[in-house]
């Protein structure tokens, strides 16, 4: 699996807290050894993220992401509280 990210995810992890940070390298560590672990909620999205799926880094943070050619590739687009991604 490769894994890539946007040019904005980047600049939101970058801005985002310490806290923030780690764990999503903690859930980025789960996510490539089992996209459907239980501890990611991995699930699809609707509206204007159809097509795409998130999974939970914290209780209240998201990062959205797109799989593409059956999940070999996998880009990271958003990462953010659900109020700032959803609201």
């Amino acid at each position: 699996m490769i894994i890539e990210h946007s040019k904005k995810f980047e600049k939101q992890l970058r801005k985002s807290p310490r806290k923030i940070k780690a764990q999503f390298r903690k859930k980025l560590a789960i996510f490539i050894l089992d996209k459907d672990d239980v501890r990611l909620n991995n699930h699809r999205l609707k509206g204007r993220f159809k097509g795409f799926r998130s999974i939970n880094i914290t209780g209240d943070w998201r990062a959205i992401f797109r799989e593409v050619n059956e999940g070999r590739l996998v880009k990271f687009y958003l990462i953010g509280a659900h109020s700032q991604l959803y609201g």
